[in-house]
């Protein structure tokens, strides 16, 4: 039960109201992201410490002028109220409607990320062979080295003994 709507004794007769006026109940009109919070906890400090007793009688039938002020002050709370909830419906809307968005740009950028890890991927192969092709070219150069050095070395040996024989016939 909000306090200052009806203060009634509960079990005990009749329900005994009080009016209510603007100043009792405040509903804050522009919605911001912790109004709602807000509004809960006034209401709360509301329930826990009523406010000060007014002048103004009581009344004990619907027909009493203090009863239409209710009347009248009730519903311009439920209209403060209701504007208050559309509003933060229509933030919710937006939030909903972000949050959509965030999804998409989400997934577009775990698509771009899964592709380039593909991509990676493919040129890591790519790298992999290049490296082993690199490697066997290497050992490859060194082994026509070793095998130009080998000959060299066997042309010379000839041509060595051809002159020994050719010069030194008796050695």
């Amino acid at each position: 039960m909000f306090p200052g709507f009806l203060a009634a004794a509960e079990g005990q007769g009749p329900r005994l109201c009080r009016p209510v006026s603007p100043e009792t109940v405040q509903v804050p009109r522009p919605v911001q992201p912790g109004a709602v919070a807000g509004a809960a906890l006034g209401l709360c400090q509301l329930a826990r410490d009523p406010p000060p007793p007014t002048n103004r009688p009581l009344c004990f039938h619907p027909g009493h002028q203090g009863a239409k002020t209710t009347k009248e002050s009730l519903a311009e709370s439920a209209s403060n109220i209701t504007e208050s909830l559309m509003g933060i419906s229509r933030m919710m809307s937006q939030q909903v409607q972000q949050s959509e968005e965030t999804v998409q740009t989400l997934a577009n950028s775990s698509r771009t990320i899964l592709e380039a890890n593909e991509e990676f991927k493919s040129m890591s192969g790519t790298i992999q062979l290049g490296r082993k092709l690199i490697t066997k070219y290497n050992r490859r150069e060194l082994t026509d080295k070793m095998l130009i050095f080998l000959a060299l070395a066997l042309f010379l040996a000839t041509v060595l003994y051809i002159l020994k024989k050719r010069l030194f016939p008796f050695l």
